[in-house]
């Protein structure tokens, strides 16, 4: 079993959130895959974002506001 670390991106209406995740890979068909605290965060952090609650997300991801620059 080998884990790795990645950095998943998520946006969410004017937001990018960066959430650093363990990957695991293991020899089975599941692989690779997230812990269950992992997949708990990235939900976290998307519903926060929904609801425009930055400081919330920001305890788990990097968070960035977008900004359109032609319309």
């Amino acid at each position: 079993m080998k884990t790795y670390q990645r950095t998943k991106l998520i946006h969410e209406g004017q937001y990018l959130a960066e959430v650093d995740v363990t990957l695991t890979v293991t020899d089975d068909q599941w692989s690779p895959h997230l812990s269950i605290d992992d997949a708990c965060k990235l939900d976290n952090v998307r519903e926060a974002l929904r609801k425009g609650d930055t400081a919330t997300a920001s305890h788990y991801a990097r968070i960035f506001s977008l900004t359109p620059i032609t319309g």
